[in-house]
């Protein structure tokens, strides 16, 4: 048998223990015997003995056939991944002296990103005097937001952090947006 350990899962020769507790194929308990005999019960039936729980007194080890009991655990793991969401957060940035035009043109492709289930994060960052205007940067902000009401919904409120002004927009959990 052919000893291979990825997980740092210790199997056939690689058990050192001088007694082991051993559960067989179809789960029934053998009993705790020395790890040589567990082993010859295991390449007896042409499989492999796998050390399941090493910290235990005796450590409890499997009969079972190691290599398909890789390819079903890599087969769960990619099965999870794939359920898995990944979340994304673009970042928009807008002056406090910023043109109509040019905060329609950002407020579509905020939407665009919204639609697609990004989160937005929207930054002002002030410069020299204008951090003396910051109710100016904030009425810009709560434009951009009210804009984008019907497919984003802000996370938080626009703060001030230093030079900064900032606010985080989720997209509506609604199924319509999910095209």
């Amino acid at each position: 048998m052919l000893s291979i350990n990825k997980d740092g899962q210790r199997i056939n020769e690689e058990i050192r223990d001088k007694e082991v507790r051993v559960i067989d194929t179809d789960g029934t308990m053998l009993g705790v015997m020395p790890s040589k005999e567990a082993l010859k019960i295991a390449v007896s039936k042409n499989l492999d003995l796998v050390q399941i729980v090493p910290n235990a007194v005796p450590p409890v080890c499997k009969v079972m056939d190691y290599g398909k009991f890789q390819y079903e655990k890599t087969k769960k793991d990619k099965e999870s991944k794939k359920k898995q969401t990944t979340l994304t957060i673009k970042e928009i940035r807008l002056s406090a002296k910023i043109e109509k035009h040019d905060l329609d043109f950002k407020i579509k492709n905020a939407a665009k990103f919204l639609q697609n289930g990004d989160k937005v994060k929207v930054s002002i960052r002030f410069k020299g005097r204008e951090m003396q205007y910051t109710k100016i940067g904030l009425e810009v902000l709560n434009e951009f937001a009210d804009a984008l009401k019907d497919v984003g919904t802000p996370d938080r409120r626009p703060q001030l952090d230093g030079r900064f002004m900032m606010m985080t927009m989720n997209p509506l959990k609604s199924d319509e947006n999910k095209n």
